[in-house]
Parts: structure tokens; sequence; C-alpha cells
């Protein structure tokens, strides 16, 4: 349920002044200046964390950046557009990102909130997943290509349904998932060369054609970081002296720096076709690295958990009208970018599909960060009802500087002030009780609202169980 103004009755009345304040001088109709339709490149990293690259992703916090990478090419993207210090996954881990980016709808609302199977032997069992994307939910891809755009997804698809071809994609890989990729070493690691050649070759065609294009590319880096260009794993372990997990950090970081090489090449080739004044890029990642223990750029958590180093990710975005190294400190999250794509591509909201949870950020892209964005509640929330991470079944819910974590084994709830503790280390629950007490009501509200699925008590579940010997599934996602 939201207010006449589109607001959600959960936002805090400071926050829907100030919204409504800072709409009043500014409106999406302010862009009509009827220019040809941009381009759009959307980069997807595969469990790359926030502070994955080596430029940072907030500018108060040293930590944001990884002092071993080294990615130049994401640098200049940076200096070239602007980075979201508050950019969220919708999900901790792939296909539920994957999907919900498609559809601009939340992996709650959508009943896929995994990737892995499910593990057995817990207190509580762990919802049904849906595994495919179904055919009655509309893509980007396909709103885009009813816009006359020529649509491409090279990658990693990994949501099932027929693959991208039978959900709006003129050109593709087929349906992938990882294990397609990592047959590809040197001099083609993990594909990633092999798919920014085959974006090249279809901005060739589609800027001949005359046709605006859209392309998706999935990176399946970071996975498979044993793949690396020889030379580029050579040069991580020569430079690096650290601890015992010397020869995963080196290859990480090798495959790192293979990433950016891949991204340069997209970059240049976009700057040799004579494309660059009127194409959008993107870049982001489907989920926080994995592991966890605060040493995700001051971030708690990691992959499989909806603590920050597990949903928080790097976003940068460079084209028309973007100022050169700007910011936005606004939470935005990845089911923005279809209403985001739908606004530059002119494709009007009464055409969007019903159940969008995203909102448009362009105007934040051409006014400096600032602005609003409306999306049908201002809440964000993130839902893990499973077993991947020590924390078991949880959801969070982040409105305004505040997030709340709710743990479903022992109905445990904290709270936290991003705004001064990015890190997540200081509980306010039992400070603040009327506020946890409000956001958890909201955060019930809205699963409630979306039907999302829950966990349920395990009849069998025995505690004498040794929790090591219980039957987990292949996490590899």
């Amino acid at each position: 349920m939201t207010t006449r103004h589109g607001f959600s009755p959960c936002l805090p009345r400071w926050l829907v002044v100030a919204a409504l304040l800072a709409s009043s001088g500014s409106s999406f109709a302010e862009a009509a200046d009827r220019q040809p339709p941009p381009n759009i490149v959307f980069m997807l990293a595969d469990d790359q964390g926030w502070n994955g690259l080596s430029v940072a992703m907030a500018p108060d916090v040293p930590g944001s950046r990884g002092e071993f990478f080294q990615t130049p090419n994401l640098v200049r993207l940076a200096a070239q557009g602007m980075r979201f210090s508050n950019a969220y996954a919708p999900a901790p881990v792939c296909s539920p990102t994957r999907i919900s980016i498609q559809t601009g709808k939340s992996p709650a609302q959508l009943h896929w909130t995994k990737a892995a199977p499910a593990e057995r032997g817990h207190r509580l069992l762990e919802p049904r997943l849906i595994k495919d994307i179904a055919e009655d939910q509309t893509t980007v891809g396909e709103l885009l290509r009813q816009a006359g755009y020529a649509t491409a997804h090279y990658g990693k698809w990994h949501i099932g349904g027929g693959g991208p071809g039978k959900h709006g994609y003129d050109e593709h890989d087929g349906n992938t998932g990882n294990e397609q990729a990592l047959q590809f070493t040197d001099p083609n690691p993990v594909d990633i060369f092999g798919m920014a050649a085959r974006a090249e070759a279809f901005m060739q065609k589609s800027a001949r054609s005359g046709k605006p294009f859209f392309i998706q590319l999935s990176w399946n880096a970071l996975h498979a970081p044993e793949n690396a260009l020889h030379a580029t794993m050579a040069k991580y372990e020569k430079l690096d002296r650290g601890g015992n997990d010397r020869g995963k950090r080196a290859a990480t970081a090798a495959i790192t720096e293979d990433l950016d090489t891949g991204v340069g090449r997209v970059m240049a080739a976009i700057d040799r076709l004579g494309l660059t004044a009127n194409t959008y890029v993107i870049y982001t990642s489907d989920n926080g690295a994995g592991g966890g223990g605060g040493k995700r750029g001051g971030l708690s958590g990691g992959k499989g958990s909806v603590w920050e180093g597990g949903i928080r990710v790097p976003l940068i975005i460079r084209g028309p009208g973007i100022a050169a190294d700007s910011w936005c400190h606004l939470p935005v999250v990845g089911y923005d970018l279809l209403p985001t794509l739908c606004e530059w591509a002119g494709i009007p909201a009464t055409s969007i599909p019903k159940g969008i949870e995203g909102g448009s950020i362009a105007s934040l892209l051409t006014h400096e960060g600032s602005g609003l964005v409306q999306r049908p509640r201002d809440e964000l929330v993130f839902h893990f009802p499973h077993y991947q991470s020590d924390d078991g079944p949880h959801s969070a819910i982040r409105i305004g500087p505040l997030k709340l974590i709710r743990f479903y084994e022992d109905d445990r709830v904290v709270l936290f002030d991003l705004s001064k503790d990015i890190g997540e280390r200081n509980d306010l629950a039992q400070r603040l009780p009327a506020e946890a007490k409000r956001m958890r009501e909201c955060l019930e509200n809205y699963l409630a609202e979306v039907a999302a699925q829950m966990p349920m008590p395990n009849p069998d579940f025995d505690p004498a169980t040794p929790h090591q010997t219980r039957q987990k599934g292949n996490k590899k996602t």
C-alpha cells in the first residue's frame, strides 16, 4: 500500500516531505528533447564485491576500493561517468539477481530467492524455488525489442526458460550457466574476450542497419579464477606476499584484471565505431564477494547473506548527460534498471508491465546524483529464506539510512544506521525499539503483500545431529 503521492506508509514523515520538495522542481517530462534513441551496453560481473575494483565506490570509505586489484579500464569508466555508493544487487546470490534485473521485480515477488539447491537437516525448511523464468514475465529485452532496438545477450543467462532467444534477445549464447564458460582458458579466459568480440560485431551490424542496440554482457568472471591468462596470473603471484590464501588471492586478482581488459575492449569498440556520445555503459555485479567476516571494504558478511557485504555492489554508469567523475549517494537497486532503460528508450510508463518494483534512476544521472527514485514502495527489501551462510534464513529492509535484519531461526532482529555504521557493528534495536518495531512491521507487510515464500519449521529436525553432517547442496553459483 502507498499514499496518494506514491510513498509507502512505512517511510518516515520527514523523508516523505523531503522527497516531495525534491521532486517539485523537476519531472521526467523535462527529458523530452527528441534525440535518437541511445544505445545501451549493460555489463554484469559475477561475485564481484563492493570493493572489488581499484576505484573507490565511496569517497569517504578508503576500504571501498581493492588495494590489490588493478582495473584501469574501470577506473577510466568511473572518471567518465557516475559512481553509486549505495548500489544494491537485488539478491545476495546470482540467478535471483539476474531474473530481477530482467523483469524489474524483486526476487521475493518472483519466488526465486536462491541459486543453489536447498540445504537439509536444519531447524527450518527452505521454501520451494521456481528455477525457470516464466513465459508470462516480460523482460527488458522484450520491451526494448518492441521499441525498435536490436538486442543481444552474451555470457551467463542462468535463469532457464529456454534461454535469451525466447525472452527478447535477437542474438545470444544460449541457455547458459557457469559450465559453458569454464571450458575457456588462456588465451580467452572464461570467454571474456570472446564475449567482447561478439559484442563489437553486434554493434557494427546494428550501426550499419541504423537501429539502436541493447547488449547485455553477463560475464562469468569472477568464476574460474584459475582460468586467468598465464601472464596475468604470474604477475599477481609475484606481487602477492600475503598469508595462507595467497594463491587464491592472486587468482582472483588475475581474473579481475582480465575482466577489466574485456571491459576495456568493449569501451574501445564503442569509441572506435563513433558511438560514444550516444551510448550508455552500465557496470555492476550480481552479488557481493564470497565469504564474510567484515573484510569486504569495511562491510560485514558476503555472498549468501543480506548483510551489506552480500548485497552492496559496485555500480558505474556513463553516457549522454552524465557528468564526468560524479557521484550518487541515494540507495538504488538492480531492479531499478528496467524502468531506467525504458525511459532512455522512450517507452511510456503505460507500456511497462504491472508489478514492476523498480523506479527509473535516469533523472539522478543528469542531476548530479540528486532527486528522487519513484518506486511503488520506497523501502528496499532483501529476502533470503535459505541456508547458505552462518546466519540461516533471514531478510532485511532498508528505509532511509536505517536497515533492519530479521533472523528466522530465533526470531531475532538487529537494527543499524548505515549513514554512521556502514560495517553494521552497532546494533540499535534495543536503543530504538519503536523504530525496530516499525521496520519489522514494514518488512512483514511487504513480504505478505508480494506473497513471499517463507521458511517453515522442520518436523524432522534433530538438534543432536552435528551441523557439519547435515546434507548440503552444491553452492557453486
